[in-house]
Parts: structure tokens; sequence; C-alpha cells
């Protein structure tokens, strides 16, 4: 069974997290199981980019995005090359590393 590794983050995991993982759940849908309450303000449909995070470990196994997705990431804060949209990114089968990054193109976020 995979392993999600989140790094650390101030506010929503501030001592990171190994979570074990099915493979084709999505990231995000890990992290929520979890009590890691990644922002979704689209309710996972693939219409905003708050639930951006960044592949530090394990991008090049992912499934690639796709017309969409890339779409959406264009208009994420902080974008990367390993950028993902985490309600899109499907656990292969291998371990992976993410980091969620502080802000998100929100400016409030309706859970604080």
């Amino acid at each position: 069974m995979p392993q999600i590794v989140f790094l650390p983050h101030e506010e929503l995991c501030p001592d990171g997290a190994v979570i074990e993982a099915n493979v084709g759940e999505s990231v995000l849908d890990v992290a929520l199981k979890n009590g890691i309450h990644i922002e979704h303000a689209c309710e996972k449909v693939c219409a905003c980019t708050t639930c951006h995070v960044i592949i530090r470990e394990g991008f090049d196994e992912l499934e690639e995005s796709d017309e969409l997705e890339d779409d959406m990431l264009d208009k994420a804060w902080g974008l990367e090359p390993e950028s993902r949209l985490s309600c899109q990114t499907k656990v292969p089968d291998c371990d992976l590393v993410v980091d969620i990054p502080k802000y998100t193109i929100n400016m409030v976020s309706e859970g604080n």
C-alpha cells in the first residue's frame, strides 16, 4: 500500500504526516480523511485552484494531467513544474511526498 508523506504545513499539519493510501484514491481525499483540511472550494470538480499541491517525490509516476487541470493550474499561486490539483491527482502504486503551499488563490478560507 503506497504512503503519502505530507510535509509540515504551518496551519494544516504542523508536524507533517505519513498516511497509507489506496491506489487510485485522490490525494485530496486521502488528506481530508486523515484530518488534513486542504481547501477545495469547488468541491473536487477541477473548477478552481484551492487544492493546489506540489508533488516533491513520485511526480513522474502520476498519470498525466489533462487540459482542464493544466488550465486551472495556470491560475494557481506559487506554480511549480511539479504542481498538481490534489482533487485530480490519483495515488499511483508508489509513495508520494506532497508539499501543501502556504497560500492559495483565495484570500479568505471558508473554514476559518
